[in-house]
């Protein structure tokens, strides 16, 4: 599967002129989709800041999924936290790649888990 796709397709995320580029696996996009209305507006904006500051978005809207080896899984906080939300993602190159949205860990272990080895195998499909 290849990361360079078209704006139009189920990878992408609208984002200004010199942002970072922010892609769903087709696979979260229709996660993402499922999302409770409200809640779904939380992730856009966390999505928008991700595009917006890149690498350098602060904790508490981006922290590393705890336990993954080599820390390149990060999770994506809507709400600096507050939602109940999480995207999982990694950047590839200059991308980042959402690879999975769940339930936030603390409410679902066992949902935010499967969220997380999810991404694992589908960012893993992805060609750079």
């Amino acid at each position: 599967m290849a990361l360079e796709k078209d704006s139009g397709d189920a990878w992408s995320h609208t984002v200004p002129a010199g942002s970072w580029p922010v892609r769903y696996h087709p696979k979260a996009r229709v996660e993402a989709d499922g999302i409770p209305e409200q809640e779904s507006k939380a992730i856009d904006n966390a999505v928008d800041k991700l595009a917006s500051l890149g690498p350098s978005l602060p904790f508490p809207h981006s922290s590393k999924v705890m336990g993954e080896p080599g820390g390149s899984l990060r999770e994506l906080r809507p709400r600096a936290g507050r939602s109940p939300w999480r995207c999982i993602y990694q950047r590839i190159g200059d991308v980042f790649v959402i690879g999975a949205v769940g339930p936030e860990a603390q409410r679902d272990k066992a949902g935010f888990n499967s969220a997380v080895s999810a991404a694992k195998t589908r960012i893993a499909e992805i060609e750079p």
